[in-house]
């Protein structure tokens, strides 16, 4: 087969391909605009890559991704330490937070539980959820998991586990369709949906 450029340019097309929300013909534009503008993008952007990937922690508190562990989330004194927004995944957190209407603290659970993919109980951060929710300042649990089915398993599974412990737990409410995933909706319908939450 023809090729009109080098193995290594390749290599970053199928690479940057696997992002997600870019194909292949995507990514080769991406590339080109890189390329083109390597002094002034390209240049800074493979520094900064390779920065992250050697400072980037978990958060040994709630999961988020951030430089430091303790995140800026936890470390935050203005959050309310008394409500827990649990996600499944920093994408969601990043969202919620995005809308700048929530102001509590958040867990990541790093997945759904599923049967087909066999993700279960274990493999999620359940466990640290049950000892933060045990913490006197704990009051409130805000389930936010998406709305498809996984994540209605996942919030029924939760709320079980959180019966015994001195906290009322409660999800969001309207404006989050069913299907729907945290990260594709707008500020407003996220605002509402956490305004509006209701107990389970």
């Amino acid at each position: 087969m023809h090729r009109s450029h080098g193995s290594e340019i390749d290599s970053l097309i199928r690479l940057l391909a696997k992002l997600p929300g870019l194909g292949p013909r995507s990514a080769k534009r991406a590339i080109l605009h890189l390329i083109k503008k390597r002094e002034s993008l390209m240049a800074p952007l493979a520094k900064l890559l390779a920065d992250v990937a050697e400072a980037i922690h978990v958060c040994g508190t709630c999961g988020n991704l951030d430089t430091r562990s303790p995140c800026h989330v936890c470390r935050d004194p203005r959050r309310d330490p008394s409500i827990i927004c649990v996600v499944e995944d920093v994408a969601d957190l990043w969202a919620l937070d995005r809308s700048e209407t929530y102001k509590g603290r958040y867990h990541v659970l790093g997945g759904v539980l599923s049967a087909l993919d066999g993700i279960m109980p274990e493999d999620l951060n359940i466990g640290g959820l049950l000892d933060r929710a045990r913490a006197e300042e704990v009051k409130e649990i805000i389930l936010a998991m998406n709305a498809t089915v996984d994540g209605r398993t996942t919030a029924h599974y939760v709320t079980e586990r959180l019966t015994g412990c001195a906290v009322k737990v409660t999800a969001l409410a309207h404006g989050v369709p069913v299907g729907g995933e945290l990260d594709y909706l707008d500020d407003g319908t996220l605002a509402a949906a956490l305004k509006e939450r209701k107990p389970l």
